[in-house]
């Protein structure tokens, strides 16, 4: 049975779910999305034998969301996670992430191997640090149109719009970078149109989306807002400045990387998607499933859970 709690850690309360018992399964969510996004692999991981537990991150639903940009910097990030094993009175954990719960998951691993023993990538291969800032990389790709990365750093300004109508913004978001939408999606887009009016709003909801799935969403970006959210995007360049120590580091626990066939950031971290062998070397499985957009743990719940489990269960 599916249990919410809270718990305080590095300075800040994460409401988290919870199932199951056996050794601990952590699932993080990335952007713009909640403890939700895992509903279906919750289920199926604690109903093969593992205690998982999934937190809506800081900014997110009813955790705290501090109001400083530079409070979502990834040594804050990774920090929740430990602090959120500990509080679970656990000592080890298997994570896993999708979108920025990736880009969490693999340094948290990074940093702390003796608690985080495996690693699961979702959609964001492992990206070591790259040479050249971000800053850089966001002037470099928005020259002649918008690239969203870029376009989030402005303090208030996505927030505004995407804030103007929850359900839009949520529904699209989620529709435009699905394997369901075959026109262009928001990473990149002309400049003369804001991110909102790149959104596809579907007739009829995909089949692996309901009208209660929006509904959650919806109620939980309404108590947070996106400005907790948006801010992860904001620390980018000082995550780069303050991990120096971490250049040609590889991802040395066993790890699985799942991705679908559509999903858009195989073309931005197409480099990090070929590496992920040479820079993951204990990966077990690197699967892109055909068809699929972003949200593969929900467009395809069954294969992810079943990926999963194989996973998990291979570590014991």
């Amino acid at each position: 049975m599916l249990k919410h709690h809270h718990a305080y850690t590095n300075g800040v309360r994460l409401h988290y779910v919870e199932q199951g018992t056996g050794p601990l399964v952590l699932l993080c969510h990335g952007w713009p999305e909640s403890w939700y996004s895992w509903r279906h692999q919750i289920d199926a991981l604690a109903n093969a034998g593992y205690r998982v537990v999934a937190p809506d991150q800081r900014g997110y639903g009813t955790s705290d969301a501090p109001h400083a940009v530079d409070a979502y910097g990834i040594l804050d990030l990774v920090g929740d996670l430990v602090g959120l094993v500990h509080a679970l009175s656990e000592e080890k954990a298997i994570i896993v992430g999708h979108d920025w719960g990736s880009m969490v998951a693999a340094p948290a691993a990074l940093l702390r191997p003796d608690i985080f023993r495996a690693v699961g990538l979702l959609s964001v291969p492992y990206i070591p640090r790259r040479a050249v800032r971000p800053a850089t990389r966001f002037e470099t790709m928005s020259q002649k149109r918008h690239f969203y990365q870029a376009y989030f750093q402005p303090v208030g300004h996505v927030e505004k719009e995407l804030e103007e109508d929850y359900r839009k913004t949520v529904l699209g978001v989620l529709y435009t970078a699905s394997g369901d939408w075959s026109g262009h999606g928001f990473a990149v887009f002309d400049k003369t149109t804001r991110l909102v009016d790149n959104l596809a709003i579907p007739s009829k909801l995909p089949a692996w989306l309901t009208e209660d799935d929006i509904a959650y969403y919806v109620d939980q970006f309404r108590i947070s807002g996106f400005r907790g959210p948006i801010n992860w995007y904001r620390n980018m360049d000082r995550n780069w400045a303050l991990t120096a120590f971490l250049d040609g580091a590889k991802l040395s626990q066993p790890a699985i990387f799942i991705a679908g066939e559509k999903d858009g950031v195989l073309k931005i971290a197409a480099e990090e998607f070929e590496a992920l062998e040479r820079n993951v070397p204990n990966l077990t499985k690197k699967v892109v499933i055909p068809g699929a957009g972003h949200w593969i743990q929900q467009e395809r719940p069954s294969d992810v859970s079943d990926l999963l489990i194989s996973f998990v269960r291979g570590l014991d």
